[in-house]
């Protein structure tokens, strides 16, 4: 493994899968802009990307199956697509730092592509691709699940609603009691006629996120809806 950088070595760990062949791994994280600047390097992640995001899509689509035997055909679709691109794909990768592991060219750095969600999730699903060639499917399966948890805590969180603290508190009371979720006043601006507020969300005494409006419910609710996307992806 000598051929990989100390970040390369640290998100093995972090996603408790060591590589056979640590040639995948660095694959996977070179963004087609690196080329650009290295010629002599063989191809970028595209491929593996390509490959990755069939892999991805089959362990869900299979884990929705098992786990949610009454859903019709169109609720399995649309719960596979909430997990398995966009946002989520880029949040998930954060969590693993695949941000500070990503090769890029100079300009793509320059201009905030280390921690741009396409570049994240596209690097996300190259390493799923770069774990199955490196292994098996039952193999991937078990990394991504671990990396997945709970299915139904992210659907519940992805969820709309007009009662985010409500959905808020639902999720942890079975677990953590009544008393776990608590808001405060953490600013407030402008003048009497025209306040507007800063709420801070805290589960179990830690801070999940702020969120403004022109009242205190407002404020609370946007505070909820950013603890429950956090939640989502812990």
């Amino acid at each position: 493994m000598s051929d990989l950088s100390e970040s390369l070595l640290a998100l093995q760990q972090r996603v408790a899968y060591p590589f056979r062949d640590p040639q995948l791994l660095l694959r996977a994280v070179t963004h087609p802009s690196y080329l650009h600047e290295h010629p002599e390097e063989p191809e970028s992640n595209q491929r593996l990307e390509f490959l990755g995001d069939a892999v991805l899509q089959l362990v869900v689509t299979v884990e929705l199956y098992n786990q949610y035997p009454s859903d019709r055909e169109g609720a399995l679709s649309k719960n596979r697509s909430a997990l398995s691109k966009g946002v989520f794909l880029s949040q998930l990768a954060r969590q693993i730092g695949l941000a500070a592991c990503l090769r890029l060219s100079t300009s793509e750095e320059q201009t905030g592509g280390r921690d741009r969600d396409s570049a994240l999730e596209d690097a996300f699903e190259s390493l799923v691709g770069a774990i199955y060639l490196d292994s098996d499917l039952a193999t991937t399966r078990r990394v991504l699940l671990a990396l997945y948890g709970s299915f139904a805590q992210h659907l519940t969180a992805m969820q709309p609603s007009e009662n985010p603290k409500g959905r808020l508190q639902e999720l942890v009371q079975p677990v953590h009691g009544n008393h776990a979720i608590r808001y405060e006043v953490f600013a407030t601006h402008g003048e009497d006629h025209n306040r507007e507020y800063e709420i801070q969300v805290f589960f179990n005494n830690e801070p999940l996120g702020i969120g403004r409006g022109k009242s205190k419910k407002t404020a609370e609710e946007a505070a909820a809806r950013i603890a429950l996307e956090k939640l989502a992806t812990s």
